[in-house]
This record gives structure tokens, sequence and C-alpha cells, in this order.
């Protein structure tokens, strides 16, 4: 059965961990799908994949693009896609054509917006209202980064209570779950117990309902690794080597 945003505030109440991963083409999606992760996010971290240096660049075409792709591959996850950098920030009435072409153009059944403000949080209320699922982010915001930088959040007092506050408004204003990315372990588990929605956390500890990694990273494919995370197969190397192989080969007419 299809995982559902309510499938995932259950999993939250029984304890059960969520797995989350990012997908930018269907081969991948489908790859993911079938080896059972829960939630696939067409993150703009993709802007990276892409040939960006941040995630800035990206536009709402081509996650659309890359979403429809993603969404084509994908039979079983829950499948959110970032609105990018300015496709929402605006007003209320950009953040909804974006979010509404999202849903409607790629078949993906919810969004996520960076930030807790009290801008954001009125944009998002509005968003739930009209029926459209929002996740939250929280922490660390790429999409700040010439703001905040890339540094780890909430290491002063009044930075985890903003951090925290923000959380709790966020889910006040109707969003299913909250990404919360590079805090401290001791903060994210605060926040995890506050509220009754999960949060699935990326460089913020173990106590998140639910952990989420770019999925280039995980297999080895990324030229920079973030500090939080984990190289679980190096297919930069697996692939250089099989190409390298066969350019041999061809040169050496061994192939075909």
């Amino acid at each position: 059965m299809p995982v559902t945003t309510q499938q995932l505030i259950q999993w939250k109440q029984q304890k059960r961990s969520i797995v989350a991963l990012t997908a930018w083409d269907y081969a991948i999606a489908q790859i993911l799908d079938a080896a059972g992760v829960d939630l696939i996010l067409v993150g703009d971290s993709m802007a990276v994949v892409l040939g960006y240096e941040t995630t800035l660049p990206i536009t709402l075409s081509e996650m659309l693009y890359h979403a429809k792709a993603v969404r084509r591959g994908v039979k079983r996850a829950l499948v959110v896609v970032d609105l990018p950098f300015l496709t929402y920030q605006e007003s209320i009435q950009q953040a909804m054509h974006s979010a509404g072409r999202v849903l409607k153009e790629t078949g993906a059944q919810a969004i996520k917006l960076e930030g807790g403000y009290p801008a954001m949080i009125e944009t998002i209320a509005r968003l739930v209202q009209a029926g459209i699922p929002v996740m939250g982010h929280v922490g660390l915001t790429p999409q700040s980064i010439h703001q905040i930088g890339l540094r780890q959040q909430g290491k002063t007092q009044e930075d985890s209570e903003r951090i925290l506050n923000e959380a709790i408004a966020l889910e006040q204003a109707g969003v299913f779950a909250i990404v919360l990315e590079h805090i401290s372990a001791d903060l994210a588990m605060q926040i995890t117990q506050k509220l009754s929605i999960p949060t699935i956390g990326i460089g913020a500890g173990v106590h998140c309902d639910g952990q989420v990694l770019v999925t280039s990273d995980v297999l080895g494919l990324s030229e920079k690794q973030p500090p939080f995370a984990k190289v679980y197969t190096n297919l930069r190397e697996t692939i250089n080597k099989a190409v390298q192989e066969f350019s041999v080969e061809v040169r050496e007419k061994k192939f075909p």
C-alpha cells in the first residue's frame, strides 16, 4: 500500500523509524522504492547533482521536470517535492501557485518549504487549508546559505529556543512532518519529544523519528560530503573502473 502522510504520523506514535532519501530521476527513484524507502524527497539538493554550487539557482521548471520522472518510478513511497528558492517566499499567492503546480503536474503527494518565521507560518497554514500537504524544515536551511552559512544551527540558547518555537509553530500551522537539519542531538530530541508529528533528521542525531540523507552522498557519487553523511558505497570509483575497462576493450577491439 502507498505510504501516506497520516501513516507517517502513526509510525511516530508506534516508534517505527521513517526512512527517507532523495531522488532526481526515474531509475534512482525506482531502486529506492523497491528497496523499501518510506519517503522519497525530490530535494533542491538536486541542484548540486545538476552541477550548481548551491541550491539557489534551481528553478521550479527544473524541479517539476525531475519530480515527474521520480514519480513515474515510485509505487509505494510518499513523494515530497521541495519548492525552490523564491518560488514561495514572495506571497501566499505565489506559494499556492507553485505548490499547486507540483501536485497537479507531477503527481507528488506533498511539498516541502524551509523556515518557521511568522510569514512562512501564515503561508503554510493557508496551503494546508487549501488541501496541500506540507513538510516543514528548520535548523540549517540551505536556501539561506548566504545569511547563515552551512554551519550547525542552534548553538546558543537563544537560537535553540527560536528553532524549537519555529517547530511548534509549524505543527500548529498543519505540517505533517518536519526536517531537522544540522542541529544538536539534544535540541532534536527536545523538538521530537515536544511534537506529535514526526521529525526527520539530517545531521541531527539519533533521537529523530526518521532519517534522511542525500542519495548521491550515500552512494559515494558526490564530490564533497557533508560532515554528517555516511558513505555506504563508492559508486564514483565503481563507475570510473567500469568505464575505464569498457574504454580499454573498445580501443583494443575486445568489445563487442
